[in-house]
């Protein structure tokens, strides 16, 4: 597998930038991770959108989800310019049943509903979810190709079961949005400790921090992160080939 950063910041993105968003790759598949504000500009740097084969996404806020009402017209513009493209599969959770349905539009995307307990195929990938702790219903999910798997924790505070779930993961995705002093003040996130404490109980091989804060310095979350876990952990970098 091939994991590309398409955006890091939590919330809104900075000038020229994304939200947190991940394109997932394998034989030539590709699989979008959350499709928030700037993501659609910022992922057309490393894959055509017509190539653009399924989307996954965690939940329904807007930092997760601004972006889809563009994709779905960048596919009804090709249509209509008569390059049309299969459905594009969008699968996301439909416990919020208004904004599930906006998954789907025309003939260009089709939602898919997705839960907790389900495995599922997209592509070449086996994903398997968890859920989070957050204010609205959100997914964890993990992408499993021979053997080998990247697990997000998407936006959550910390969860014990988040633990069993990316256990043996060779690549974990934790959302690290809180400094230190903000840990317990800001419910459905976590710090860079927690991240790290993840990571280590968890067993990954490498952390890759995302979902991160807009003010201060976020060096500071991935050094909270390195005080707990001590194999390789870095901040995600926009652009950055995460070979799994």
């Amino acid at each position: 597998m091939k994991v590309i950063p398409v955006g890091i910041w939590g919330g809104y993105p900075k000038a020229n930038g994304a939200t947190s968003s991940f394109l997932i790759e394998h034989d030539g598949f590709h699989c979008l991770v959350d499709c928030g504000s700037g993501v659609l500009a910022s992922v057309q740097n490393y894959v055509p959108l017509e190539k653009v084969d399924a989307v996954v996404i965690s939940h329904y806020h807007a930092d997760h989800i601004a972006d889809i009402g563009s994709l779905q017209y960048s596919r009804l513009i090709n249509y209509y310019l008569g390059k049309p493209s299969p459905v594009l599969p969008i699968y996301g959770h439909d416990q919020d049943e208004e904004n599930f349905k906006k998954l789907s539009h025309k003939e260009q995307t089709i939602g898919i509903a997705i839960q907790e307990t389900d495995i599922i195929s997209i592509g070449p990938f086996e994903v398997t979810f968890c859920e989070t702790i957050h204010p609205v219903y959100c997914l964890a999910m993990k992408f499993t190709v021979n053997g080998r798997s990247v697990t997000l924790t998407a936006d959550t505070e910390w969860a014990d079961r988040l633990v069993d779930f990316a256990h043996g993961t060779n690549l974990l995705i934790s959302e690290a949005n809180l400094y230190e002093e903000h840990l317990g003040n800001a419910p459905g996130h976590m710090a860079g400790s927690e991240a790290g404490k993840l990571a280590k109980l968890a067993g990954a091989n490498q952390l890759v921090l995302t979902h991160l804060p807009l003010h201060g310095d976020p060096a500071e979350i991935l050094a909270e992160a390195k005080g707990v876990f001590e194999g390789n952990a870095e901040l995600a970098v926009v652009g950055k080939v995460y070979e799994v």
